[in-house]
């Protein structure tokens, strides 16, 4: 199991620069994005994350989106819902982490 997470760990090292550590280093970053590989609203990726709290996953959210998640609002909707998605190396990191991890 530790040869597999190494694995996945040295992929995203490979994708990912310096600069993008500390984001990673943040307990939720690769669940979520892990969650993220395809836009998911956020009823649906705290379905998919049980143990997150609704703080902790806004919080997890707000901090990526600069860089790594794009928020849209659906407005066909009704209430208006966002969508979040993974872009740019979040995206790149989701579609490792999803592709390993079978929890979604």
């Amino acid at each position: 199991m530790g040869k597999a997470a190494a694995a996945i760990a040295h992929r995203i090292n490979d994708v990912s620069s310096e600069d993008d550590w500390t984001l990673l280093r943040r307990s939720w970053t690769l669940p979520v994005l892990t969650s993220l590989h395809t836009p998911r609203h956020f009823s649906d990726i705290k379905r998919n994350l049980p143990t997150i709290t609704d703080r902790a996953l806004s919080q997890s959210l707000k901090s990526m989106e600069r860089d790594w998640v794009c928020r849209s609002v659906d407005g066909a909707s009704r209430p208006p819902r966002s969508i979040y998605s993974a872009v740019n190396i979040g995206s790149l990191i989701g579609q490792i982490t999803a592709s390993e991890i079978n929890f979604i």
